[in-house]
């Protein structure tokens, strides 16, 4: 680990400080998104949820999650359902 620190440039020294745990933890659990910027410019604009236990049995990854989720969106009618005029 000494040839990793020796690599490390001084502004990054986190010797001596502490981090306080789960200071973001009910923020993260209510879901979050990230945004990556090339400039000014948005590149990538992704949202992440959280999912839970019981839930997550069944959806090993996103992509069954997404899968799962369009064939939902697929049975409701236009409108969100609202009776037409």
């Amino acid at each position: 680990m000494k040839k990793a620190m020796d690599d490390m440039l001084a502004e990054y020294d986190l010797s001596g400080q502490k981090g306080v745990r789960g200071k973001y933890a009910t923020a993260y659990k209510a879901g979050h998104s990230v945004k990556v910027y090339n400039g000014d410019k948005v590149v990538s604009d992704e949202y992440f949820a959280a999912i839970e236990p019981d839930v997550r049995e069944y959806f090993p990854d996103s992509k069954a999650i997404n899968t799962t989720l369009r064939r939902l969106i697929a049975l409701v009618p236009p409108n969100g359902g609202a009776a037409s005029k």
